[in-house]
């Protein structure tokens, strides 16, 4: 078995092409580096559990908790958000608080399955307040649609009026949600 260090690896002519793209990333632009596939460690896990009971917790809380000091915690955030395992900051919102109590999943299919037809539907999902949240699904039904709306009149509305009217759809299936179990959008729970 022959071992080759990184650094005898780096110095030798043969493979320079490869010297140049891996071992000096000074030279390697931002999109490559970001493109790079990241796996989080421990540390990261825990910054991303951490976040994700309180987006506003600031670096220097975060540190104290995972006995790391502010500057490997700024650089770790700031690099989970460029590789893309943190999508965004939201905040989360009390439905029935602003009046939108009502919630339905709904199960679509569609009459068609071409590619046009599927992309048709995704954007006018995109468009429609009331969606919040839309799944591709496999069995009987081509998506399910979560839709958030005041109460039955204004879901009556939305489905006769807007959901019914897209063009391709076959059929749809209303589940109206009785109460709320468990909600939750942490990913990270273990460390």
């Amino acid at each position: 078995m022959i071992l080759i260090t990184l650094e005898y690896f780096c110095k030798n002519r043969l493979f320079k092409r490869i010297k140049d793209k891996y071992c000096m990333k000074k030279i390697m632009s931002k999109e490559e580096l970001t493109t790079i596939d990241y796996m989080p460690d421990k540390k990261d896990l825990a910054i991303l559990k951490l976040l994700q009971q309180n987006a506003r917790i600031t670096v220097k809380e975060i540190a104290g908790k995972i006995h790391l000091s502010t500057t490997p915690v700024h650089e770790r955030i700031k690099r989970m958000e460029e590789s893309g395992i943190i999508k965004q900051y939201a905040t989360l919102v009390n439905h029935s608080k602003v009046k939108k109590g009502l919630m339905v999943i709904c199960y679509v299919s569609l009459k068609q399955h071409g590619k046009n037809a599927g992309v048709k539907f995704i954007k006018t999902m995109n468009d429609l307040n009331e969606v919040i949240e839309c799944f591709s699904i496999s069995g009987e039904f081509d998506f399910m649609l979560k839709v958030v709306c005041e109460d039955m009149n204004t879901y009556y509305d939305f489905h006769v009026n807007k959901l019914s009217e897209i063009e391709n759809v076959g059929h749809v299936q209303s589940v109206f949600v009785m109460g709320i179990i468990k909600q939750t959008h942490q990913v990270v729970w273990d460390i």
